[in-house]
């Protein structure tokens, strides 16, 4: 019997999601085992994955294992987009993702992924803290999501490809593959590239076939993927210092017991900023990993010229609220 390709499989296993969520009774009892699916696209080796099975293994050991997370890396429950649309349907699903996906849903939240908007990733906590955020967070809800965590530091994103790369004039017609995110299109735009969107899951496979030049990502991620074995050039644009979230629906939530509730917050609270201590604490790591590897680091770029070509981003969403930008940096003064 022929076996179910990988995206029918993907199928079946959202849509008996859906099912499961939407027997779930008014609220669980309080002695009910829970069981939640925990998905992201990343290799297991990074910080991201490591952070999810931390939190997995409190949850289970907090509740006496009432409550089981099994984590799926590597997109095995579909690609990010289809996920967080799984989660909104109503899922018992959390998913590793990040603003610019999140914008799709409120479109405000993508400024958090705005080109060199955050210097220091410890600033991040003023915008997480802010009445401004605190809005988009309860629309987020509206929306059908809850964020269990919000406060994981991914790693700044650099460009591994075939050349150097110093300024923006290094990247004219340089075809770069970036995630299915608005922000990515534009900010590669802005800097004189051509984005091409490919999923993570098959980015090696682009790279070597060259249907694209280079590619972006956090240090960890681009290890994770074993990009190195197709390009040996990294230049450390910079350009977004990247932070991650966990959403649950928020109607499935709500009808977990209020125990449950306040361990997956404060436990995912706690991954958030375990992510953050092993993301950089790993950084100087995966340094040495690439350079052993062949992998030469360009240093000396530019800053300020990419900062300068991508500022005309803030100005491409038109469903930003007016004067968003602005009040981002405003709240990262404070």
């Amino acid at each position: 019997m022929k076996q179910p390709s990988h995206a029918r499989r993907r199928v079946v296993a959202g849509t008996a999601g859906l099912a499961a969520a939407a027997t779930l009774p008014a609220g669980l009892r309080a002695q009910e085992q829970i069981r939640i699916r925990f998905a992201h696209s990343l290799s297991t080796t990074e910080p991201a994955h490591q952070a999810a099975e931390f939190f997995a293994k409190n949850v289970a050991a907090r509740t006496n294992g009432r409550v089981q997370l099994q984590v799926f890396p590597s997109e095995q429950l579909g690609p990010g987009k289809e996920v967080n649309e799984m989660i909104r349907q109503g899922a018992n699903v959390m998913n590793i993702t990040d603003p610019g996906y999140l914008s799709d849903f409120v479109p405000d939240i993508g400024v958090l992924n705005g080109p060199y908007l955050i210097k220091d990733p410890a600033d991040y906590d003023k915008l997480l803290g802010s009445a401004w955020y605190q809005g988009v967070e309860k629309r987020l809800e509206q929306g059908g999501f809850k964020l269990i965590m919000a406060n994981g530091f991914f790693g700044q994103r650099h460009l591994i490809s075939d050349k150097p790369v110093r300024k923006p004039e290094d990247m004219t017609g340089m075809t770069v593959r970036v995630p299915p995110n608005t922000m990515w299109i534009e900010t590669f735009k802005a800097m004189g590239a051509r984005p091409t969107t490919v999923q993570w899951s098959e980015v090696y496979n682009a790279l070597q076939q060259n249907v694209v030049q280079g590619a972006e990502a956090p240090l960890g991620s681009l290890w994770g993927s074993k990009l190195h074995e197709t390009r040996k050039t990294i230049s450390t644009t910079g350009h977004f210092t990247a932070f991650v979230m966990w959403p649950m629906n928020i109607n499935y939530f709500n009808k977990l017991p209020a125990d449950i509730q306040k361990v997956l917050l404060e436990e995912g609270r706690k991954a958030g900023t375990e992510m953050t201590r092993m993301t950089l604490a790993q950084n100087d790591d995966y340094v040495a990993k690439f350079k052993a590897a062949g992998v030469t680091f360009v240093t000396d770029v530019d800053t300020a010229a990419f900062q300068k070509a991508t500022a005309s981003v803030y100005k491409a969403f038109p469903k930003w609220t007016p004067g968003l930008h602005d009040t981002v940096l405003a709240a990262l003064k404070k």
